[in-house]
Protein backbone atom coordinates (compact mmCIF):
# COMPACT_ATOMS: atom_id res chain seq x y z
CA UNK A 1 0.00 0.00 0.00
CA UNK A 2 1.77 3.30 -1.09
CA UNK A 3 -0.01 5.33 1.52
CA UNK A 4 0.00 2.66 4.16
CA UNK A 5 0.53 5.55 7.04
CA UNK A 6 -2.93 6.88 7.17
CA UNK A 7 -3.74 3.24 7.61
CA UNK A 8 -2.06 3.00 10.98
CA UNK A 9 -3.16 2.84 13.20
CA UNK A 10 -5.84 1.04 10.82
CA UNK A 11 -8.92 3.26 10.17
CA UNK A 12 -11.40 0.66 9.91
CA UNK A 13 -15.36 1.11 11.52
CA UNK A 14 -18.31 -1.14 11.75
CA UNK A 15 -21.53 -0.84 11.06
CA UNK A 16 -24.38 0.39 12.65
CA UNK A 17 -25.04 -2.93 14.23
CA UNK A 18 -22.42 -6.07 14.74
CA UNK A 19 -23.91 -9.12 12.69
CA UNK A 20 -24.69 -11.30 14.84
CA UNK A 21 -26.66 -12.96 17.36
CA UNK A 22 -25.69 -11.67 21.11
CA UNK A 23 -26.60 -14.86 22.95
CA UNK A 24 -23.03 -17.12 23.67
CA UNK A 25 -25.06 -20.38 22.26
CA UNK A 26 -22.78 -22.99 21.06
CA UNK A 27 -24.56 -23.31 17.68
CA UNK A 28 -24.08 -19.74 16.73
CA UNK A 29 -20.11 -19.45 17.15
CA UNK A 30 -18.92 -18.80 13.60
CA UNK A 31 -16.68 -21.32 11.76
CA UNK A 32 -15.73 -19.64 8.56
CA UNK A 33 -15.94 -16.23 6.76
CA UNK A 34 -15.43 -15.96 2.76
CA UNK A 35 -16.04 -13.07 0.32
CA UNK A 36 -17.07 -13.45 -2.89
CA UNK A 37 -15.32 -12.77 -6.14
CA UNK A 38 -16.76 -9.24 -6.13
CA UNK A 39 -16.64 -8.50 -2.70
CA UNK A 40 -20.36 -7.74 -2.97
CA UNK A 41 -21.29 -10.71 -0.92
CA UNK A 42 -20.05 -11.50 2.66
CA UNK A 43 -20.80 -15.54 3.92
CA UNK A 44 -20.28 -16.81 7.07
CA UNK A 45 -20.77 -20.21 8.51
CA UNK A 46 -21.49 -21.70 11.65
CA UNK A 47 -21.82 -24.25 14.28
CA UNK A 48 -25.26 -25.05 14.01
CA UNK A 49 -24.51 -25.67 9.84
CA UNK A 50 -25.86 -22.57 8.81
CA UNK A 51 -24.94 -19.81 6.32
CA UNK A 52 -25.89 -16.00 6.84
CA UNK A 53 -24.92 -14.26 3.50
CA UNK A 54 -24.49 -10.41 3.80
CA UNK A 55 -25.33 -8.34 0.71
CA UNK A 56 -23.33 -4.76 0.68
CA UNK A 57 -25.71 -1.33 0.22
CA UNK A 58 -25.82 -0.03 -3.49
CA UNK A 59 -24.29 3.69 -3.07
CA UNK A 60 -27.04 6.56 -2.69
CA UNK A 61 -26.52 10.01 -3.73
CA UNK A 62 -28.06 11.13 -0.01
CA UNK A 63 -25.42 8.87 1.96
CA UNK A 64 -22.73 7.83 0.57
CA UNK A 65 -20.62 7.03 3.70
CA UNK A 66 -23.46 4.19 3.78
CA UNK A 67 -21.65 2.42 0.93
CA UNK A 68 -19.72 0.31 3.00
CA UNK A 69 -22.63 -1.03 5.22
CA UNK A 70 -23.56 -4.89 5.00
CA UNK A 71 -27.18 -6.35 5.65
CA UNK A 72 -28.25 -9.79 5.22
CA UNK A 73 -29.65 -11.09 2.56
CA UNK A 74 -30.04 -14.75 2.56
CA UNK A 75 -30.23 -17.55 5.65
CA UNK A 76 -30.19 -21.12 5.03
CA UNK A 77 -29.52 -24.44 6.89
CA UNK A 78 -26.85 -26.10 4.95
CA UNK A 79 -25.86 -29.34 6.52
CA UNK A 80 -27.48 -31.17 9.17
CA UNK A 81 -26.19 -33.32 11.99
CA UNK A 82 -26.11 -37.23 10.75
CA UNK A 83 -24.79 -40.43 12.30
CA UNK A 84 -22.67 -43.14 10.41
CA UNK A 85 -24.48 -46.30 11.23
CA UNK A 86 -21.58 -48.33 9.18
CA UNK A 87 -18.76 -46.29 12.20
CA UNK A 88 -21.37 -45.41 14.85
CA UNK A 89 -20.05 -41.93 14.71
CA UNK A 90 -22.06 -38.79 15.46
CA UNK A 91 -21.15 -36.26 12.07
CA UNK A 92 -21.08 -32.62 13.29
CA UNK A 93 -23.16 -30.12 10.95
CA UNK A 94 -20.39 -27.61 12.03
CA UNK A 95 -19.73 -25.46 8.37
CA UNK A 96 -15.56 -26.11 8.05
CA UNK A 97 -14.96 -24.28 4.86
CA UNK A 98 -17.18 -21.96 2.58
CA UNK A 99 -15.96 -21.46 -0.73
CA UNK A 100 -17.45 -19.03 -4.30
CA UNK A 101 -17.50 -19.88 -7.47
CA UNK A 102 -16.99 -16.78 -9.69
CA UNK A 103 -20.38 -15.55 -10.64
CA UNK A 104 -21.27 -16.38 -14.29
CA UNK A 105 -25.11 -15.54 -14.30
CA UNK A 106 -27.72 -13.71 -12.09
CA UNK A 107 -27.39 -16.55 -9.72
CA UNK A 108 -24.69 -16.98 -7.35
CA UNK A 109 -22.92 -20.40 -6.50
CA UNK A 110 -21.32 -21.60 -3.13
CA UNK A 111 -19.51 -24.66 -2.17
CA UNK A 112 -19.82 -25.41 1.73
CA UNK A 113 -18.23 -28.23 3.82
CA UNK A 114 -18.68 -30.23 7.41
CA UNK A 115 -16.36 -33.02 8.17
CA UNK A 116 -17.78 -35.60 5.28
CA UNK A 117 -20.08 -34.17 2.85
CA UNK A 118 -19.52 -31.11 0.39
CA UNK A 119 -22.42 -29.18 -0.86
CA UNK A 120 -23.40 -26.75 -4.09
CA UNK A 121 -25.91 -24.34 -3.37
CA UNK A 122 -26.99 -21.91 -5.78
CA UNK A 123 -28.56 -18.96 -4.74
CA UNK A 124 -31.27 -16.76 -6.50
CA UNK A 125 -33.21 -13.57 -6.44
CA UNK A 126 -37.09 -14.20 -7.40
CA UNK A 127 -39.28 -11.25 -7.79
CA UNK A 128 -41.82 -11.90 -10.07
CA UNK A 129 -44.34 -15.15 -10.22
CA UNK A 130 -45.99 -16.23 -12.92
CA UNK A 131 -50.11 -16.44 -12.86
CA UNK A 132 -53.14 -17.42 -15.43
CA UNK A 133 -52.17 -21.36 -15.59
CA UNK A 134 -54.81 -23.35 -17.68
CA UNK A 135 -54.41 -26.99 -16.09
CA UNK A 136 -53.86 -25.29 -12.02
CA UNK A 137 -55.54 -22.73 -9.77
CA UNK A 138 -53.41 -19.97 -8.44
CA UNK A 139 -53.01 -22.12 -5.56
CA UNK A 140 -51.22 -24.90 -7.90
CA UNK A 141 -54.36 -27.48 -7.33
CA UNK A 142 -54.94 -29.20 -10.61
CA UNK A 143 -58.31 -27.67 -12.21
CA UNK A 144 -61.31 -29.75 -13.09
CA UNK A 145 -60.81 -30.27 -17.09
CA UNK A 146 -64.72 -29.75 -17.35
CA UNK A 147 -64.37 -26.11 -16.27
CA UNK A 148 -61.67 -24.75 -18.45
CA UNK A 149 -63.33 -23.26 -21.42
CA UNK A 150 -60.86 -20.82 -22.62
CA UNK A 151 -56.94 -21.07 -23.17
CA UNK A 152 -55.35 -18.36 -20.90
CA UNK A 153 -51.43 -17.16 -21.73
CA UNK A 154 -49.91 -16.89 -18.59
CA UNK A 155 -48.48 -13.86 -17.45
CA UNK A 156 -45.45 -12.42 -14.90
CA UNK A 157 -46.88 -10.35 -11.96
CA UNK A 158 -44.30 -8.73 -9.89
CA UNK A 159 -43.62 -9.79 -6.23
CA UNK A 160 -41.95 -8.83 -3.40
CA UNK A 161 -38.09 -9.88 -3.74
CA UNK A 162 -37.65 -13.47 -2.23
CA UNK A 163 -34.11 -14.84 -2.28
CA UNK A 164 -33.52 -18.17 -2.60
CA UNK A 165 -30.74 -21.14 -1.78
CA UNK A 166 -31.30 -24.40 -3.11
CA UNK A 167 -28.79 -27.39 -2.90
CA UNK A 168 -27.99 -28.37 -6.40
CA UNK A 169 -25.16 -31.05 -5.73
CA UNK A 170 -24.55 -33.12 -2.46
CA UNK A 171 -20.50 -34.78 -3.55
CA UNK A 172 -20.66 -37.42 -0.39
CA UNK A 173 -18.93 -40.57 1.21
CA UNK A 174 -15.48 -39.95 -0.04
CA UNK A 175 -13.67 -38.86 3.11
CA UNK A 176 -13.10 -41.26 5.92
CA UNK A 177 -11.53 -38.31 7.89
CA UNK A 178 -12.64 -34.84 8.48
CA UNK A 179 -12.61 -32.56 5.57
CA UNK A 180 -10.51 -29.35 6.33
CA UNK A 181 -10.23 -27.76 3.09
CA UNK A 182 -11.77 -27.09 0.01
CA UNK A 183 -10.50 -24.86 -2.93
CA UNK A 184 -11.95 -24.52 -6.62
CA UNK A 185 -9.64 -24.47 -9.45
CA UNK A 186 -8.54 -21.74 -11.65
CA UNK A 187 -10.44 -23.95 -14.82
CA UNK A 188 -13.80 -23.73 -12.42
CA UNK A 189 -14.55 -27.41 -13.34
CA UNK A 190 -13.22 -28.86 -10.97
CA UNK A 191 -12.41 -28.29 -6.88
CA UNK A 192 -10.72 -30.51 -4.22
CA UNK A 193 -11.48 -31.40 -0.97
CA UNK A 194 -8.94 -32.35 1.57
CA UNK A 195 -9.12 -34.50 5.40
CA UNK A 196 -6.54 -35.42 7.34
CA UNK A 197 -4.87 -37.98 5.43
CA UNK A 198 -6.00 -37.51 1.04
CA UNK A 199 -6.79 -35.25 -1.19
CA UNK A 200 -10.01 -35.79 -3.41
CA UNK A 201 -10.44 -34.13 -7.11
CA UNK A 202 -13.82 -33.35 -7.75
CA UNK A 203 -16.16 -32.29 -11.20
CA UNK A 204 -18.95 -29.98 -10.27
CA UNK A 205 -20.81 -32.12 -12.61
CA UNK A 206 -20.41 -35.52 -11.14
CA UNK A 207 -21.28 -35.67 -7.74
CA UNK A 208 -20.71 -40.15 -7.16
CA UNK A 209 -16.84 -40.45 -8.14
CA UNK A 210 -14.01 -38.25 -7.29
CA UNK A 211 -10.07 -38.86 -8.07
CA UNK A 212 -7.45 -39.06 -5.29
CA UNK A 213 -4.80 -37.25 -5.45
CA UNK A 214 -2.93 -37.43 -2.81
CA UNK A 215 -2.38 -39.91 -0.42
CA UNK A 216 0.00 -39.67 3.08
CA UNK A 217 -2.12 -42.90 4.76
CA UNK A 218 0.84 -45.19 5.38
CA UNK A 219 0.02 -49.42 5.70
CA UNK A 220 0.71 -49.48 9.33
CA UNK A 221 -1.32 -46.52 11.03
CA UNK A 222 1.35 -46.79 13.87
CA UNK A 223 3.69 -45.21 11.10
CA UNK A 224 1.90 -42.33 11.26
CA UNK A 225 3.94 -39.21 11.91
CA UNK A 226 1.69 -36.56 9.98
CA UNK A 227 -1.03 -34.88 8.91
CA UNK A 228 -2.91 -32.74 6.30
CA UNK A 229 -3.78 -29.59 7.44
CA UNK A 230 -4.71 -27.22 4.53
CA UNK A 231 -4.81 -27.01 0.69
CA UNK A 232 -5.26 -25.08 -1.90
CA UNK A 233 -5.31 -24.71 -5.78
CA UNK A 234 -3.00 -22.24 -7.70
CA UNK A 235 -5.03 -18.97 -8.48
CA UNK A 236 -3.93 -19.10 -12.18
CA UNK A 237 -2.49 -22.44 -12.95
CA UNK A 238 -4.78 -25.38 -13.05
CA UNK A 239 -2.42 -28.10 -12.44
CA UNK A 240 -0.25 -26.59 -9.51
CA UNK A 241 -1.70 -27.16 -5.64
CA UNK A 242 -0.31 -26.87 -2.39
CA UNK A 243 -1.16 -28.66 0.98
CA UNK A 244 0.48 -28.15 4.24
CA UNK A 245 1.27 -30.51 7.48
CA UNK A 246 1.35 -31.20 11.15
CA UNK A 247 5.20 -30.75 10.74
CA UNK A 248 5.39 -27.31 9.23
CA UNK A 249 6.49 -28.21 5.82
CA UNK A 250 4.33 -27.39 2.66
CA UNK A 251 4.64 -29.90 -0.43
CA UNK A 252 3.63 -28.27 -3.95
CA UNK A 253 2.31 -30.73 -6.61
CA UNK A 254 2.05 -30.83 -10.26
CA UNK A 255 -1.09 -32.85 -11.86
CA UNK A 256 1.05 -32.95 -14.91
CA UNK A 257 3.18 -35.35 -13.76
CA UNK A 258 1.44 -38.17 -13.14
CA UNK A 259 -2.35 -39.07 -11.74
CA UNK A 260 -1.45 -39.32 -8.09
CA UNK A 261 0.44 -36.79 -6.63
CA UNK A 262 3.02 -38.78 -3.87
CA UNK A 263 5.98 -36.83 -5.12
CA UNK A 264 5.92 -33.43 -4.46
CA UNK A 265 7.18 -30.67 -6.99
CA UNK A 266 8.83 -28.57 -4.04
CA UNK A 267 8.98 -28.97 -0.66
CA UNK A 268 9.32 -26.06 1.66
CA UNK A 269 10.58 -26.56 5.02
CA UNK A 270 12.82 -24.31 6.94
CA UNK A 271 15.56 -25.88 9.10
CA UNK A 272 14.78 -25.66 13.11
CA UNK A 273 17.20 -23.88 15.29
CA UNK A 274 18.52 -26.60 17.62
CA UNK A 275 18.64 -23.60 20.52
CA UNK A 276 14.86 -23.19 20.13
CA UNK A 277 14.03 -26.87 20.48
CA UNK A 278 11.01 -27.73 23.57
CA UNK A 279 8.34 -30.06 23.97
CA UNK A 280 6.47 -27.67 22.52
CA UNK A 281 8.33 -27.14 18.98
CA UNK A 282 6.15 -30.01 16.96
CA UNK A 283 3.09 -28.71 18.37
CA UNK A 284 3.69 -24.84 17.30
CA UNK A 285 5.62 -25.65 13.92
CA UNK A 286 1.98 -26.95 12.36
CA UNK A 287 0.83 -25.11 9.95
CA UNK A 288 -2.88 -24.05 10.37
CA UNK A 289 -3.72 -22.26 6.72
CA UNK A 290 -1.88 -21.77 3.93
CA UNK A 291 -2.77 -19.36 1.13
CA UNK A 292 -1.89 -18.38 -2.08
CA UNK A 293 -0.66 -14.78 -2.94
CA UNK A 294 -3.52 -13.23 -5.30
CA UNK A 295 -0.72 -12.96 -8.17
CA UNK A 296 0.62 -16.72 -7.06
CA UNK A 297 3.98 -15.80 -7.10
CA UNK A 298 4.22 -16.04 -2.85
CA UNK A 299 2.83 -18.89 -0.14
CA UNK A 300 1.73 -17.69 3.40
CA UNK A 301 1.41 -20.03 5.91
CA UNK A 302 0.37 -19.57 9.68
CA UNK A 303 1.06 -21.50 12.89
CA UNK A 304 0.40 -20.75 16.53
CA UNK A 305 3.57 -18.25 16.74
CA UNK A 306 4.28 -16.54 13.21
CA UNK A 307 2.87 -15.84 9.80
CA UNK A 308 5.93 -16.71 7.46
CA UNK A 309 5.69 -15.76 3.39
CA UNK A 310 7.36 -17.69 0.99
CA UNK A 311 8.64 -17.38 -2.14
CA UNK A 312 7.58 -20.51 -5.08
CA UNK A 313 11.22 -20.31 -6.23
CA UNK A 314 12.90 -20.72 -2.68
CA UNK A 315 12.26 -23.90 -0.68
CA UNK A 316 15.16 -23.83 2.12
CA UNK A 317 13.63 -20.76 4.09
CA UNK A 318 10.47 -18.06 4.05
CA UNK A 319 11.31 -14.69 3.04
CA UNK A 320 9.73 -13.48 5.35
CA UNK A 321 8.62 -14.48 8.76
CA UNK A 322 6.41 -12.12 11.40
CA UNK A 323 5.74 -12.65 14.72
CA UNK A 324 2.13 -12.44 15.73
CA UNK A 325 2.16 -13.13 19.34
CA UNK A 326 5.74 -13.87 20.33
CA UNK A 327 4.65 -12.81 24.01
CA UNK A 328 2.87 -16.42 24.66
CA UNK A 329 6.36 -18.08 24.48
CA UNK A 330 6.66 -18.23 27.91
CA UNK A 331 2.63 -19.31 28.55
CA UNK A 332 3.51 -22.39 26.38
CA UNK A 333 2.65 -24.67 28.99
CA UNK A 334 -0.84 -23.64 30.62
CA UNK A 335 -1.71 -22.63 26.75
CA UNK A 336 -1.67 -26.90 26.16
CA UNK A 337 -3.12 -27.51 29.63
CA UNK A 338 -6.33 -25.78 28.76
CA UNK A 339 -6.01 -27.00 24.62
CA UNK A 340 -5.15 -23.91 23.34
CA UNK A 341 -1.82 -24.10 21.79
CA UNK A 342 -4.39 -26.87 19.72
CA UNK A 343 -6.21 -23.41 17.80
CA UNK A 344 -6.06 -22.98 14.37
CA UNK A 345 -5.95 -19.49 13.02
CA UNK A 346 -6.32 -18.38 9.32
CA UNK A 347 -4.68 -15.83 7.47
CA UNK A 348 -5.49 -13.91 4.95
CA UNK A 349 -4.17 -11.28 1.97
CA UNK A 350 -5.04 -8.06 1.12
CA UNK A 351 -6.40 -7.12 -2.61
CA UNK A 352 -2.54 -5.99 -3.74
CA UNK A 353 -0.91 -8.74 -1.44
CA UNK A 354 0.70 -6.07 0.62
CA UNK A 355 -0.78 -6.67 3.68
CA UNK A 356 -1.52 -9.97 5.65
CA UNK A 357 -3.94 -10.31 8.01
CA UNK A 358 -3.97 -12.97 10.69
CA UNK A 359 -5.90 -13.36 14.86
CA UNK A 360 -5.09 -13.54 18.30
CA UNK A 361 -6.51 -13.84 21.42
CA UNK A 362 -8.50 -11.61 23.60
CA UNK A 363 -10.44 -10.36 20.00
CA UNK A 364 -6.84 -9.17 18.76
CA UNK A 365 -6.16 -9.33 14.93
CA UNK A 366 -2.95 -8.37 14.08
CA UNK A 367 -2.00 -6.48 10.61
CA UNK A 368 1.35 -6.81 8.58
CA UNK A 369 2.75 -4.35 6.05
CA UNK A 370 5.32 -6.27 3.75
CA UNK A 371 6.88 -3.20 2.21
CA UNK A 372 7.37 -1.18 5.18
CA UNK A 373 7.44 -3.75 8.07
CA UNK A 374 5.28 -2.31 10.55
CA UNK A 375 2.59 -4.11 12.23
CA UNK A 376 -0.43 -3.45 14.29
CA UNK A 377 -3.01 -5.08 16.58
CA UNK A 378 -6.14 -4.00 16.49
CA UNK A 379 -9.15 -5.52 18.81
CA UNK A 380 -12.34 -6.25 17.94
CA UNK A 381 -14.77 -5.73 20.55
CA UNK A 382 -18.82 -4.18 21.49
CA UNK A 383 -16.76 -1.77 23.85
CA UNK A 384 -14.78 0.23 20.92
CA UNK A 385 -17.50 -0.74 18.25
CA UNK A 386 -19.64 2.21 17.99
CA UNK A 387 -20.41 3.27 14.21
CA UNK A 388 -17.74 5.70 12.54
CA UNK A 389 -15.03 5.20 15.44
CA UNK A 390 -11.68 4.67 14.87
CA UNK A 391 -10.10 1.65 15.88
CA UNK A 392 -6.91 2.12 17.91
CA UNK A 393 -3.69 0.02 18.09
CA UNK A 394 -3.47 -2.31 21.23
CA UNK A 395 0.10 -3.01 22.82
CA UNK A 396 1.07 -5.89 24.80
CA UNK A 397 3.19 -5.52 27.98
CA UNK A 398 5.14 -8.73 29.25
CA UNK A 399 6.60 -8.11 33.01
CA UNK A 400 7.83 -4.51 34.14
CA UNK A 401 5.71 -1.71 34.24
CA UNK A 402 2.59 -1.10 32.52
CA UNK A 403 1.31 1.60 30.52
CA UNK A 404 -1.86 3.38 30.38
CA UNK A 405 -2.95 2.23 27.16
CA UNK A 406 -1.28 -1.28 27.67
CA UNK A 407 -2.50 -4.72 28.52
CA UNK A 408 -0.52 -7.37 30.65
CA UNK A 409 -0.19 -10.47 29.18
CA UNK A 410 -1.42 -12.36 32.84
CA UNK A 411 -4.48 -10.44 31.83
CA UNK A 412 -5.11 -11.79 28.11
CA UNK A 413 -8.54 -13.71 27.69
CA UNK A 414 -8.19 -17.00 25.75
CA UNK A 415 -11.59 -17.65 25.41
CA UNK A 416 -12.00 -15.14 23.10
CA UNK A 417 -9.70 -15.90 19.87
CA UNK A 418 -10.07 -14.64 16.30
CA UNK A 419 -9.62 -17.34 14.32
CA UNK A 420 -11.34 -16.55 10.58
CA UNK A 421 -10.96 -13.35 9.16
CA UNK A 422 -11.78 -12.39 5.49
CA UNK A 423 -10.64 -9.48 3.29
CA UNK A 424 -12.43 -7.59 0.32
CA UNK A 425 -10.97 -8.74 -2.55
CA UNK A 426 -10.52 -5.13 -4.21
CA UNK A 427 -10.76 -1.99 -0.96
CA UNK A 428 -9.86 -2.41 2.03
CA UNK A 429 -12.84 -3.99 3.98
CA UNK A 430 -12.28 -6.12 6.79
CA UNK A 431 -14.33 -9.31 8.28
CA UNK A 432 -13.02 -10.04 11.51
CA UNK A 433 -15.04 -13.03 13.30
CA UNK A 434 -15.24 -13.16 17.25
CA UNK A 435 -16.98 -16.23 18.42
CA UNK A 436 -20.26 -15.51 17.73
CA UNK A 437 -19.86 -11.91 16.27
CA UNK A 438 -19.01 -10.74 13.28
CA UNK A 439 -17.69 -7.38 12.92
CA UNK A 440 -17.26 -5.27 9.59
CA UNK A 441 -14.76 -2.84 9.12
CA UNK A 442 -13.47 -0.87 6.74
CA UNK A 443 -11.23 2.06 5.33
CA UNK A 444 -11.97 5.52 7.36
CA UNK A 445 -14.75 7.23 4.65
CA UNK A 446 -14.43 11.27 4.87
Amino acid sequence: MKCFSRYLPYIFRPPSAILASSCHAEADIISTVEFNHTGELLATGDKGGRVVIFQREQESKNQPHRRGEYNVYSTFQSHEPEFDYLKSLEIEEKINKIRWLPQQNAAYFLLSTNDKTVKLWKVSERDKRPEGYNLKDEDGRLRDPSMITMLRVPVLRPMDLMVEATPRRVFANAHTYHINSISVNSDYETYMSADDLRINLWNFEITNQSFNIVDIKPANMEELTEVITAAEFHPHHCNTFVYSSSKGTIRLCDMRTSALCDRHAKFFEEPEDPSNRSFFSEIISSISDVKFSHSGRYIMTRDYLTVKVWDLNMENRPIETYQVHDYLRSKLCSLYENDCIFDKFECVWNGSDSVIMTGSYNNFFRMFDRNTKRDVTLEASRENSKPRAILKPRKVCVGGKRRKDEISVDSLDFSKKILHTAWHPSENIIAVAATNNLYIFQDKVN
